[in-house]
């Protein structure tokens, strides 16, 4: 057997885990790290730029939710844990499983080109050029900021939260007018800190379609430990339960001043946040609705009313981007790309996308259960279909997981990890085996036709987290 030359771009959560699966099977690989450190979005002060944590910053998810199955989280972490508890157990996974050594620090892809045969030449930092069978790009999609686009112009301080780094940094934020534009996890946790009297602001949050707000805890425990659908029963009737549990559970936004939201209950990102609510209801934070102008430091919102502000702080999401790819070849615009099984360009099998969903509960299983099909897939033991069908479960995927969502670009890699996951175990790892076995392994892998491996074997890999 010759594995194939593998390359992974990133070494943030995705690029770990495809790494250590990589290593399970036995695949050299070479990563390549912009940055002087693992961690990505974790790396707080990350110097490459693509970390938007922030000095408070609390991961929304449970430590329940988050540990890989092969690697738990330290039993003394709290439920929620810190940025650099997030971090801290980054590091401890990439020294358990040895995944420094095959990373190149502060050299990041620049340029990658598919070559007229296959495979890939890739352009790094240290002015190298070298080529690769099999590509896995795991740069991220929470590094890239996407700002709106408001008539008028707005003559105080504008910002995106992806540079919010605490009520001191990158600016003074006391005694302030501030607007802080969004509802998402990001902008209650900002909005929130902003509002405490001891920092003397008037804080306003703006938001577009409103939001469904989530308690982190439940019958005193964390919420998300009660969460976990089910692939038996239709993912509609689970939706419409949790729609009416929720009034129920945590009130209706309108209760504490928000506007009412546009939209029903898991039909849009929800919005985890204790504090939000107690900062409405005590009057530290006014909720308005969207902006319609701005006007010098006066900004007009949908309501008819207007007010001044010294600082807006726009917490509007992210662009997917792939700075390295030619734009023709692979892009998203509005944040829209269509991969199989959120992990396949048709058309392209030497190139594996990893970590790109907005996965609810949480990214981590996610990303360790595409990690497990990357491994099996760079050594032959999993074969994709043909084009056509990969184009018709693309439209199918993304009608199941965001048919019933807005149309907006932070939900076009929206999906579910329980549901994903069953698929993935059940039918999809099961079926790209027997192509393999009947079909052979794809060219660029190195092991000849048929491997003989069963299906079950590589479904059992991927329920478990084993490599071999």
């Amino acid at each position: 057997m010759h594995p194939p030359r593998t390359a992974v771009i990133g070494a943030g959560i995705s690029g770990l885990t495809a790494g250590k699966m990589l290593n399970d099977y036995g695949v050299p690989y070479t990563c390549f790290e912009s940055s002087d450190r693992i961690g990505g979005n974790w790396a707080f002060g990350n110097p490459n730029g693509h970390s938007s944590a922030y000095r408070s910053l609390h991961i929304d998810t449970s430590k329940h939710q988050l540990s890989f199955r092969d690697f738990p989280m330290p039993p003394e972490y709290p439920d929620f844990p810190h940025h650099t508890q997030i971090k801290q157990y980054l590091d401890d996974y990439a020294d358990a499983f040895g995944l420094l050594d095959a990373i190149q620090f502060e050299n990041g892809v620049q340029s990658a080109r598919r070559l007229p045969g296959g495979g890939w030449e890739l352009d790094t930092q240290d002015g190298r050029s070298r080529r690769f069978d099999l590509l896995v790009v795991a740069n991220g999609h929470h590094w890239d900021p996407r700002l709106p686009d408001f008539p008028g112009e707005f003559t105080g301080r504008s910002m995106h939260a992806h540079h919010y780094i605490d009520p001191s940094t990158p600016h003074d934020f006391s005694g302030k007018r501030i607007l802080v534009v969004g509802l998402g996890n990001s902008a209650a946790d900002i909005a929130v800190e902003l509002s405490s009297k001891a920092l003397d602001n008037t804080l306003t949050l703006s938001t577009r379609s409103g939001a469904w707000i989530v308690p982190k805890y439940f019958a005193g425990k964390p919420a998300d430990k009660f969460y976990h659908t089910s692939p038996y029963i239709p993912f509609a009737w689970q939706r419409k339960f949790m729609q009416v549990m929720q009034p129920m559970t945590a009130g209706r936004p309108e209760d504490y001043g928000l506007p009412t939201p546009n939209h029903k209950f898991f039909e849009a990102h929800p919005t985890q946040s204790v504090e939000l609510p107690l900062r409405l209801g005590s009057g530290d934070i006014t909720a308005k609705p969207n902006i319609t102008r701005l006007d010098g430091e006066t900004v007009h919102f949908e309501d008819g009313t207007a007010s001044d502000f010294d600082i807006i702080i726009y917490a509007t999401g992210y662009n997917i981007t792939f700075p390295f790819f030619d734009p023709e070849l692979i892009s998203a615009p509005d944040n829209r790309i269509d991969l199989y099984k959120r992990m396949f360009a048709p058309g392209i099998d030497d190139l594996v996308f990893a970590g790109f969903a907005q996965a609810t509960p949480t990214l981590f299983p996610f990303v360790e259960c595409q990690a497990r099909l990357i491994g099996a897939y760079a050594v032959g033991r999993y074969r994709l279909p043909s084009e056509a069908e990969m184009h018709r479960v693309i439209v199918a995927d993304q009608q199941f997981y965001t048919g019933h969502m807005l149309d907006r670009p932070r939900h076009t890699q929206q999906l579910d990890h329980y549901l994903y996951e069953h698929d993935m175990r059940t039918r999809e790892i099961p079926a790209g085996a027997r192509r393999a076995q009947d079909q052979g392994a794809p060219r660029w892998a190195g092991v000849g036709d048929a491997p003989a491996v069963r299906a079950e074997t590589v479904a059992a890999a991927v329920a478990t987290g084993g490599g071999q």
